[in-house]
């Protein structure tokens, strides 16, 4: 009898697994091609995640919960803001994004007790490398011009976008996902030679993404990349070197998108500049707690400059500035608090790595890199609100907390 409960036992438990490894597959692919796929995933993951804590003690006692400090008080800090804003309802409905940040913790569970994070940021890598493929044959194969009519409503296809509504988010999405593989290709790392043609891939796609910002977010995070890896500098600084030259040995539509890079007079830089000096005039009107989430969507018209272009937006194309605007001086501290927070964490188990894990110290340090490209692209655009691409970030952020707890269960030392 107490062998069939133990059989029974085993069988439930493996029920288990293979559901949350299902919902762990479909949540992947849908981070590349659907953010409906992606959000479904997630929730599904959230609820089993819920109900495993509620109904197992096991469970309680292994619950990692990464950077909940700075993240309960973020989410504190915006609802707070959301409820003192001259429209308390529309700024709590505003507020769903806060619910993202649960790829983190589900993804860290799920990898502490499954997938090897490895193999899961290899799926990762291979649905942004089909993704980029797609946006790149999307450009390669675009005829339609911009002035023919209804079809200018259609005309979609000169920059990149693979499945997102716009080629943001797929410049987003691959400037994460190309540092956080970024690692694998550096001396000594296991399965590098397969690492190469993802990456070159995803890097092709961002190109033809022509997004500046996301470009500069990448620049930046293989710097940092540089400074927190043992070996392999001088590769990442050449290789960072080679691609500042292909950019400016493109094409003519690529080379103009890099000298324009520098120019005050570019009419969407120009537009940016209307935008930060509309928003700081906006921040001095409620700069302790912010005009509270979608905000700016709100109440920008009022203070739209006379020579921008655009008289409404949903955002200032900045994250610092856009968390300061609707969540104000206290919400941009806890907001703030976040990436400190997750800057000496990460450090901290990267320091503690030995040279006998060189997997997990790829994870930590890709990890670091991603961030660090992820808020350089921010200051350009308000990244922290696209959904697809937070939900990349967030679940990136979960790869050196999962491999530090399958480290420590494996009894090899913390990270």
């Amino acid at each position: 009898m107490t062998g069939a409960l133990a059989s029974d036992g085993l069988v439930a438990r493996g029920s288990r697994v293979l559901v949350r490894h299902g919902l762990l597959g479909a949540y992947v692919v849908g981070l590349g091609v659907s953010i409906t796929l992606s959000q479904l995933a997630l929730t599904a993951l959230t609820l089993v995640w819920l109900w495993r804590l509620t109904t197992g003690a096991a469970a309680r006692r292994r619950v990692s919960l990464p950077l909940l400090g700075p993240v309960l008080a973020f989410s504190g800090a915006s609802l707070l803001s959301a409820l003192t804003s001259n429209d308390p309802v529309a700024s709590v409905m505003s507020s769903k994004g806060l619910l993202l940040v649960m790829a983190l913790y589900v993804t860290v569970d799920a990898l502490s007790d499954g997938t090897e994070p490895d193999r899961f940021l290899d799926a990762l890598v291979l649905v942004g490398a089909f993704a980029a493929l797609v946006g790149i044959v999307q450009v390669m194969t675009c005829s339609v011009p911009p002035e023919s009519g209804l079809a200018t409503r259609l005309y979609r296809c000169a920059r990149a976008r693979g499945f997102f509504s716009i080629y943001m988010t797929q410049a987003g999405v691959l400037t994460v996902l190309l540092l956080a593989s970024a690692p694998r290709l550096l001396p000594g790392a296991a399965g590098r030679a397969r690492a190469a043609a993802p990456w070159l891939v995803m890097v092709l796609g961002l190109a033809a993404t022509y997004v500046r910002g996301a470009w500069l977010g990448l620049g930046a995070g293989m710097l940092a990349l540089i400074a927190v890896a043992r070996r392999g500098r001088w590769l990442v600084l050449a290789a960072l070197a080679a691609l500042v030259v292909l950019a400016l040995s493109g094409p003519e539509q690529l080379r103009q998108r890099v000298r324009s890079m520098t120019d005050p007079q570019e009419a969407t830089i120009k537009e940016r500049l209307y935008m930060w000096r509309s928003g700081a005039a906006m921040l001095q009107e409620r700069p302790l707690l912010g005009m509270g989430p979608g905000g700016v969507r709100r109440e920008y018209p009022r203070f739209a400059l006379p020579e921008a272009v655009k008289k409404r937006t949903g955002h200032v194309h900045n994250t610092p500035l856009q968390i300061l605007i609707e969540r104000g001086l206290v919400g941009f501290a806890a907001w703030l608090w976040i990436w400190v927070a997750f800057y000496l964490r990460v450090g901290a188990l990267l320091r503690g790595l030995g040279p006998d894990r060189p997997g997990a110290r790829a994870l930590a340090a890709g990890s670091l890199a991603a961030v660090t490209g992820f808020l350089v692209a921010g200051i350009s655009e308000y990244n922290f609100g696209d959904a697809e691409v937070i939900l990349v970030a967030w679940t990136v952020m979960a790869l050196p907390f999962a491999a530090a707890r399958r480290g420590e269960a494996a009894g090899a030392g913390p990270g």
